[in-house]
């Protein structure tokens, strides 16, 4: 597993840029996934070339870090939806890591780049509301009816695929309420040489999806060792701001803001993305704003693809 010094000498002097919307990339591909409940992990199984080209396209328009095919996938949606053991679910899980891993490797193999660093591979664990498949990601609601442990009990077996298969990180991205973010710092402590990034999923300038502050989240998230960074990602880039303007009190060099902003767009379970008064290109336009809040971790979210990876990097004169 990575560590710290591992992503800071990625970095160097500049930030780290992530990749953009898996999903998004791939129906720009011509693959249908909008209400399938494995999303795009259902591709591990069906199409995983698709998976890992697509991986390649980010990291050919510039992305140091790809997120595996898994933010939707679970051992349990993999078994009632694929019909599958729980052996072959857990190994189709790992294959979410040995993708990007295959994809990392045809990338250095054929670039000749030596002013950066091999790029990384976060094995993506998302919030237990996506299996639900009701949009209670967006509300977190589904917490307040679970333990702690039932939490930690539900994403247990997907971390562990995603460690074992060596994955460099965890990226536990969109996470809706605190109750939640607990039981995965609780959870991370049972893989030690495991390092991870926790990525909140927000509603406003101020709060989180559930409602509690983002102040409050990210002071509990900071209190964990084996994070190297704590943030927000699949919101509108306008929220970037003044979310980290609430948490400016707390902003350190060993745990820098992570962000991935989504296009903007607004997301309705029934209809899908409404582009109406969209502005993709402000996640570009709008990140030397967050690298000077702290963020030094920056990528996008839904509906981000591999030309404004492009464009992210270049504004950050990164070369």
């Amino acid at each position: 597993m990575c560590s710290k010094e591992s992503i800071a000498s990625i970095r160097g002097a500049g930030p780290l840029i992530l990749d953009g919307g898996l999903a998004t990339e791939l129906e720009a591909q011509g693959f249908g996934l909008q209400g399938d409940p494995l999303w795009s992990s259902r591709l591990l199984h069906t199409n995983p070339q698709a998976i890992q080209d697509a991986h390649y396209r980010f990291l050919d328009s510039g992305a140091d870090v790809v997120s595996t095919a898994t933010y939707q996938a679970s051992i349990k949606g993999f078994m009632e939806h694929l019909d599958m053991s729980l052996e072959t679910a857990q190994e189709l899980m790992k294959s979410g890591v040995h993708l990007a891993q295959e994809a990392v490797q045809q990338f250095v193999t054929s670039n000749n780049d030596t002013e950066r660093g091999r790029p990384l591979v976060a094995g993506c664990v998302g919030a237990y509301g996506a299996f639900l498949l009701d949009g209670s990601e967006y509300s977190g609601g589904y917490a307040e009816a679970m333990s702690i442990e039932e939490l930690k009990a539900w994403h247990r077996p997907q971390i562990s695929c995603l460690v074992s298969a060596g994955a460099d990180l965890v990226a536990m991205e969109t996470i809706p309420s605190v109750k939640e973010a607990e039981a995965l710092l609780e959870l991370l402590r049972e893989f030690p040489s495991c390092k991870a990034w926790l990525s909140f999923s927000c509603k406003d300038g101020r709060s989180l999806c559930d409602g509690s502050p983002f102040l409050e989240a990210v002071r509990l998230a900071q209190r964990c060792s084996q994070l190297v960074a704590v943030g927000v990602n699949c919101c509108s880039p306008l929220l970037i701001r003044p979310l980290l303007d609430t948490v400016s009190p707390l902003r350190s060099p060993d745990q820098p803001w992570v962000v991935y902003p989504n296009s903007g767009e607004e997301w309705d379970r029934l209809s899908g993305w409404n582009a109406s008064g969209s502005k993709v290109s402000s996640i570009a336009e709008l990140s030397q704003e967050w690298l000077k809040q702290g963020a030094t971790i920056i990528g996008g979210c839904c509906r981000v693809g591999p030309t404004h990876i492009t464009e992210l990097r270049k504004r950050l004169l990164i070369k």
